[in-house]
């Protein structure tokens, strides 16, 4: 038997075989500890600052509290919604004063205020804060009864509980996410008490303190709606869920699997960059983390293999931003678009499917493309870890993901009990893993289940720290629902359809460049909540009485719902700000901007699906039940992309001319949108058969294409055995 640190050196945090190790603080190809804090201060998971001590220890028993509690109410612990919404903010509300100062001054002058501005480090006054804070969030449990009896009538002692939550908790969200959020909130704010003193154009009716903190504080429409009620009880589960699968090793088994079967191939790495993203992101439901996961050993690769930096950053951040549209798990917004839609969670996900995963087919391709235009090879075979090797190794890690989907679309469970038992599965696995490994090295056993139920532990602990921004940011935005709810949302949404000018393809764009500028400053989920609750219905509305052919186009609310959380999540690509753009760029070391703007390029694609989607509900499979006209639909769609990123890209066999070009975007038009073509001459139910005419375009591009490819070759073979004879000569 091998002593206890040999033990640990055998376990995955320390890298077993088959395994990628962790990164080395001092790798010339780390710099981990740059982005990471970056990433943590500013992004919509984590926490940051000193956590020695008793901060640290209060840290991990409130976050693990945190978790253990959110496990028992998926479970045997019978709450009121209510309770369990009031208990999930004041667990985030604790994790952020315990570990965030006020300020994160640089000042070394004696005169600052010493008790306000915190030197990089909290205070006893951050602590008494959070607590006043978690009085706060859990003063409609404490005084339940009586506000039951009250409804709508808050006396004095309401209104003062009412204002401190709502000062504390939008602080809480600063520190964590930055000002963006709580700026737009305290703007709703102003709006609803200055709305009778505004321009005629803009003004609203107002309300009363009493009735705006009966709203806010003491109602379900307000901080503890539908957003809180997702994130207390699905998204926590789902994030802790991803958070421990990555723990135990499974990001670096999906990276290292993605790299065994496609390494070998032109551009290789770019493409495993692609496919362990996609895999990582289906449950992380995170851009940041994935770049994070995935980014350290990807796009280190892909600079080796010929990629300039900025390119080996766009194309992984570019794949992980779209890991939250990708079925099972997606990201946090995807569970509030199920009850804001009020369809089961199953249905959202098979909305989002073939948008998702034609949008990676064609982020595949535009890797290929990448690498015919810089001439680059696959990494040589022998270099490549052995992809039977690397499946057996971690095959275990498939087990919790199989018995989510199970759950999901087999069972029918609720998306709660769903992923609860997936993450009792994924437990068990984290505890005997080392076990095994222990076994298989001769190692101490004992030592290898204690390091496995401590590993199990801080994964949970770990899961709930990166909760307490997610919980603040829907929080934050349940006022700003709150606020719609009291009749602004109204004025705002004629003032928009008024700025629309009853046009549905303006208020398309609107919606597009809104969620672009307000993704800018705000997390993904707080974003869709706001851009949803004010356009989703309008574009609904200015849909009504659309025709093409003589046959009505209506949109579905899930597609304008969809629609805004795509431009939702590009915006963490979408410079001067995206936050996986910096993530990504300090990783490969280029320039954030550049990194972003490439970023963006890549990800034009998935700008452009959502707008097809909209018109083409076939896309989200919307009444469509057959197996096999689904796997027609995602064939077209994956191929129309493919169309679509040759004409951005400028490149299909070999660089594109202007004809080319405009004959691919067509077909793209027409493999996503068939029914603008066939209707010329079909009834709306033959529609499919436009496909044809879609594939027969491509079809033109592509031999177009080979023709010209193949003289080129065959003048530059000739070429050459020109200049070889007259060298013989």
């Amino acid at each position: 038997m091998t002593d206890k640190s040999n033990t640990e050196m055998l376990l995955p945090q320390a890298g077993i075989p088959g395994y990628i190790p962790q990164p080395k603080k001092n790798a010339s190809e780390d710099v981990i500890g740059e982005y990471k804090k970056q990433v943590q201060q500013l992004g919509d998971k984590g926490l940051k600052e000193d956590k020695t001590g008793l901060s640290a220890k209060l840290t991990y028993i409130v976050a693990l509290a945190w978790a253990f509690f959110q496990m028992s109410t998926a479970s045997w612990l019978l709450l009121d919604s209510l309770y369990v919404k009031a208990f999930h903010l004041a667990f985030a509300l604790a994790l952020i004063y315990l570990n965030l100062p006020t300020l994160k001054s640089e000042l070394k002058s004696r005169w600052d205020l010493r008790i306000l501005l915190a030197m990089k480090r909290v205070t006893i006054v951050d602590w008494m804060i959070g607590i006043v804070g978690v009085i706060g969030a859990l003063y409609i449990v404490i005084d339940y009864a009586g506000i039951s009896e009250r409804p709508g009538m808050p006396i004095g002692r309401d209104l003062i509980f009412g204002v401190i939550l709502i000062v504390l908790m939008l602080e809480a969200t600063r520190r964590v996410l930055g000002p963006a959020l709580p700026i737009i909130c305290g703007a709703f704010i102003a709006y609803v008490f200055l709305g009778p003193y505004l321009p005629d154009v803009v003004a609203f009716k107002g309300a009363t303190l009493s009735r705006f903190i009966s709203q806010i504080t003491m109602d379900t429409q307000g901080i503890y709606g539908v957003p809180l009620h997702v994130s207390a009880t699905v998204v926590f589960l789902f994030v802790m869920f991803g958070t421990m699968l990555d723990r135990a090793g499974g990001g670096a088994f999906f990276t290292r699997l993605a790299i065994s079967g496609l390494g070998q191939y032109r551009g290789g790495a770019a493409k495993a960059a692609v496919v362990s993203s996609a895999l990582s992101g289906m449950v992380s439901g995170s851009s940041i983390a994935n770049v994070v996961t995935t980014g350290t050993f990807t796009i280190p690769l892909m600079k080796r293999l010929g990629y300039p930096a900025t390119k080996a950053a766009a194309i992984e951040v570019a794949s992980s931003v779209n890991g939250q549209l990708a079925p099972p798990v997606m990201g946090a917004a995807a569970f509030i678009i199920a009850e804001y839609v009020n369809v089961p969670y199953v249905e959202v996900a098979k909305a989002a499917a073939i948008p998702a995963f034609a949008s990676y087919i064609a982020l595949l391709w535009i890797t290929h493309i990448e690498a015919c235009k810089l001439g680059l090879k696959g990494l040589p075979k022998k270099e490549l870890p052995k992809f039977f090797v690397e499946l057996k190794n971690g095959l275990h890690y498939l087990i919790p993901l199989a018995v989510l989907i199970w759950e999901l679309v087999v069972e029918m469970h609720s998306a709660e009990l769903s992923v609860f038992r997936a993450i009792i599965v994924l437990a068990i696995i984290m505890v005997l893993q080392p076990v095994a490994i222990a076994k298989v090295h001769d190692a101490d056993l004992w030592a290898a289940f204690k390091f496995g139920i401590k590993n199990t532990l801080n994964s949970m602990a770990a899961g709930a720290n990166n909760m307490a921004g997610v919980a603040l940011a829907t929080a934050s935005a349940g006022i700003i629902v709150g606020c719609v709810s009291l009749g602004l949302g109204q004025q705002i949404t004629s003032f928009v359809e008024a700025l629309s000018m009853g046009n549905i393809f303006l208020m398309i764009l609107i919606t597009a460049v809104a969620s672009l500028l307000l993704g800018m400053g705000l997390p993904t989920t707080a974003n869709y909540i706001i851009m949803a609750s004010l356009t989703a219905p309008v574009i609904v509305t200015l849909a009504t009485g659309l025709t093409l052919h003589g046959q009505e186009i209506a949109i579905p609310l899930i597609a304008a719902h969809l629609f805004c959380l795509y431009f939702g999540i590009l915006a963490d690509d979408t410079p001067p700000v995206g936050l996986a753009a910096y993530a990504g760029a300090a990783i490969a070391k280029a320039n954030p901007i550049s990194v972003g703007v490439q970023g963006f390029l890549y990800d034009i694609r998935t700008a452009i699906i959502p707008v097809f989607f909209l018109f083409n509900s076939d896309i989200l499979l919307i009444d469509i039940e057959s197996l096999p006209v689904s796997l027609m639909i995602f064939a077209m769609t994956g191929l129309g992309m493919v169309a679509v990123s040759s004409a951005i890209q400028g490149w299909l066999v070999d660089k594109v001319n202007i004809l080319e070009r405009l004959i691919l975007v067509a077909a793209a038009v027409v493999l996503m949108f068939p029914a603008l073509i066939s209707g010329y001459v079909l009834p709306y139910e033959q529609r499919w058969w436009g496909y044809l005419v879609g594939i027969a375009l491509f079809g033109i591009a592509f031999l177009s294409q080979k023709v010209r490819y193949g003289a080129k070759k065959k003048n530059t073979a000739a070429a050459a055995e020109t200049d070889e004879e007259l060298a013989v000569s």
